[in-house]
């Protein structure tokens, strides 16, 4: 069983057990949310897609971690103006952990 579930403006497929990082979601950790966004629950061979979200279907995760992604360092120049610019960037992340898929 999996399901196409959506957060931070992305998607993405999780099965049970699964492990995925994910833009920055309130919650302690080792704390239980529900992920109700849910696209597309595939069962077997029975799929079910949402119009457009599953009614009733809900995602069950744990949050592992709250940290920092890695840094991201940018670099800015226009020629002949003697403009640079160096700037850096982390983005905040949640680790989380697939409970269950309810369907």
């Amino acid at each position: 069983m999996y399901a196409i579930v959506k957060t931070g403006g992305k998607q993405y497929t999780v099965k049970e057990g699964d492990v995925l990082d994910v833009e920055k979601l309130e919650g302690e950790a080792d704390s239980l949310l529900e992920l109700t966004d849910v696209l597309l629950i595939c069962d077997g061979g029975t799929t079910t897609v949402g119009k457009p979200n599953v009614d009733g279907a809900k995602v069950v995760v744990k949050i592992i971690v709250q940290k920092r992604d890695v840094k991201i360092n940018g670099y800015t120049f226009k020629p002949k103006k003697n403009v640079h610019r160096r700037y850096g960037h982390r983005q905040s992340i949640t680790r989380l952990q697939v409970e269950s898929i309810v369907a």
